[in-house]
């Protein structure tokens, strides 16, 4: 396939429907299966599938990119442990939209790292995504659900997540990163699961096509296409795309679990999925203006 700008959006587009659908494959595998326990099925599942094909670029394999893939695999594991446990307790819709608010952690946390103070497009992005948290999750009193924090909870460690991955993995293998991070999230899975759980199969073939979709479509699938496509696109364009999750979720739950929202709570959606494109917008047009600064100055001289 000749990869290029076009193509790689399109395959980063596939990753986002795969995500959305995660949610309800989720809610299917956690009817019988604890959440560590489908930790451990999962990311077991992806790692056997890609470490099976790309076992001769283990050859490759350093030191430095093995212990870069154990952080990255304790991240992981934080982010679906938190995940496996909001979704189990809150309708998946309502999780993946909490998730999406990674894209705003992002340069929140980017700002505090750096000591500078947010700009108002984030500062305004920030107060979207508040009050549409307050009409999706809060009930009769104020105060967030157990599920809506632990979903996030996911948002913020998957936005460490997202902070580490760009300081650290620039200079290695980052197939060999994906690979071991897979595999470390399912060993976790494992220990925990044995720690506070009963092991589980699944019991039907529903549940066993919920478990492999999980693991070979939105894992092995989602964390290989991922580096790959990021190479040819840029990252405001993959957060756009990403911002998609929610919304493809929210449709697969709406037609497959029945999931409705009352009319505060589609609000509630709509500002947090305003908030997280907004932010993305402003921060994709600074960047272009930024670049034809530069450009222009380039001319000049």
């Amino acid at each position: 396939m000749n990869m290029n700008k076009k193509n790689a959006e399109f395959l980063m587009l596939t990753v986002a429907l795969a995500w959305g659908c995660s949610y309800l494959m989720m809610k299917v595998g956690l009817d019988i299966i604890s959440p560590f326990n489908l930790i451990a099925l999962r990311f077991g599942i992806a790692f056997v599938c890609l470490a099976l094909i790309f076992l001769p670029r283990f050859r490759e394999l350093t030191s430095v990119a093995l212990g870069k893939g154990i952080l990255m695999g304790v991240l992981i594991f934080l982010i679906f442990a938190c995940l496996s446990i909001g979704v189990d307790k809150t309708a998946a819709s309502t999780a993946a939209f909490l998730a999406s608010t990674t894209v705003i952690i992002v340069p929140i946390l980017e700002c505090c790292l750096k000591r500078i103070l947010p700009n108002k497009s984030i500062v305004f992005s920030v107060l979207l995504v508040i009050v549409g948290l307050y009409l999706l999750t809060v009930k009769d009193t104020i105060t967030l659900d157990e599920g809506a924090v632990y979903c996030l909870f996911t948002a913020l460690f998957y936005a460490i997540y997202i902070i580490i991955l760009d300081r650290i993995a620039k200079k290695e293998n980052t197939l060999l990163i994906s690979i071991i991070q897979l595999g470390v999230d399912s060993l976790l899975g494992v220990l925990f699961m044995l720690c506070f759980e009963t092991p589980t199969l699944p019991q039907t073939t529903v549940q066993w096509g919920a478990i492999l979709g999980l693991g070979i479509f939105c894992s092995a699938y989602g964390f290989l296409i991922q580096p790959i496509a990021q190479r040819y696109t840029s990252s405001e364009r993959i957060g756009l795309i990403f911002s998609l999750e929610p919304l493809f979720a929210a449709i697969i739950s709406f037609i497959f679990l029945h999931e409705i929202l009352d009319i505060k709570g589609y609000i509630g959606a709509t500002l947090i999925f305003s908030g997280v494109v907004y932010s993305q917008l402003k921060n994709k047009n600074k960047k272009d203006i930024a670049t034809t600064d530069i450009r222009s100055k380039d001319i000049a001289t």
